[in-house]
């Protein structure tokens, strides 16, 4: 499984690594250290924590996440798969973007909860491209 830093993890929330580093002081975010002695977010931990952040933050007015180009950084947080279809949900700062496509794109980008991703939207249409 896949863990970010602080960094990252304050990156694919959309704050600051200050915040983030707070909320991992706090208990907000589980962590645990590498060798090297560096704060790790396991991938599953940080998703969830992600869904719960968004649904705390999703009615502020002052919560404005913004992307050049309609790219959205983000953690997949859910993965749905059919027989030939699947879907998948980013959790992008506060915004939750779900995309429906085939089940060989997910297996070929090798999608798993908790990974980094990012979705991009042109009109209607949602794709994923794998961190």
């Amino acid at each position: 499984m896949q863990s970010y830093t602080i960094g990252q993890a304050a990156r694919l929330l959309g704050v600051s690594p200050d915040t983030a580093r707070r909320w991992a002081d706090a208990g907000r975010m589980a962590t645990h250290r590498d060798e090297a002695g560096r704060r790790l977010i396991d991938g599953r931990d940080l998703a969830a924590f992600s869904v719960e952040l968004a649904k705390t933050v999703g009615g502020e007015e002052d919560a404005s996440y913004t992307s050049v180009r309609n790219a959205f950084p983000g953690i997949v947080t859910a993965i749905k798969l059919g027989d030939v279809a699947a879907q998948v949900e980013i959790q992008a700062g506060p915004h939750r973007l779900v995309s429906l496509l085939t089940r060989e794109a997910v297996e070929e980008l090798g999608l798993e909860v908790g990974m980094e991703a990012t979705a991009r939207v042109k009109s209607t249409n949602v794709h994923i491209d794998r961190v």
